[in-house]
């Protein structure tokens, strides 16, 4: 039997501690260019187990502002990757593990950083299904239940994407009927 390729952790309480470092760096780089950095993903619920990948969306008025993030998390160490198949959402890579370079050398907990505008529909998608399992915990402990079942199950992370699918989307359809 080979060795599952997705890792999943039981809840770390480090994490959101390391959300709140991060976030502290890059507000002191990139300040008044942005309207927020939001914590999503698994990582940013209370108890849900997780990759141990912090997720950050960091949030514009507009997308005139990127060519000046972009400068901004450049000089952080992070680089562009595009949108990776998500309009109008912006992917940035590190150049190393102390990236955000910000004159300690910290090595950072492995993370994935995404710049998008405040009315960016991934966000919102983000955003809602963080803010329904934070306040559901019997649905955050099913999710639990399922990402974990995936990672043993699951022959890699297309599959393992696919097979939570279902369950984020029937949540936020759930989520749009009560709105």
């Amino acid at each position: 039997m080979t060795k599952s390729v997705i890792r999943i952790e039981d809840y770390n309480p480090e994490w959101p501690i390391i959300f709140k470092d991060l976030k502290y760096v890059l507000e002191a780089e990139l300040g008044d260019l942005l309207l927020s950095i939001e914590h999503v993903g698994s990582t940013s619920v209370n108890n849900l187990s997780a990759k141990p990948i912090i997720d950050l969306d960091l949030v514009m008025d507009n997308h005139n502002m990127l060519p000046k993030v972009t400068q901004k998390l450049e000089k952080l160490g992070y680089y562009h990757e595009g949108n990776q198949g998500v309009e109008g959402r912006e992917a940035f890579g590190r150049k190393d593990h102390f990236t955000p370079w910000h004159g300690e050398k910290r090595i950072w907990m492995e993370h994935h950083l995404y710049v998008c505008c405040k009315d960016n529909k991934e966000l919102a998608r983000h955003l809602a299904f963080r803010n329904y399992l934070r306040n559901h915990p019997e649905a955050a402990k099913e999710y639990r239940r399922l990402k974990k079942e995936l990672s043993n199950t699951a022959n890699n992370r297309v599959s393992y994407v696919e097979g939570k699918s279902e369950f984020i989307n029937k949540i936020l359809e759930e989520i749009m009927k009560s709105s």
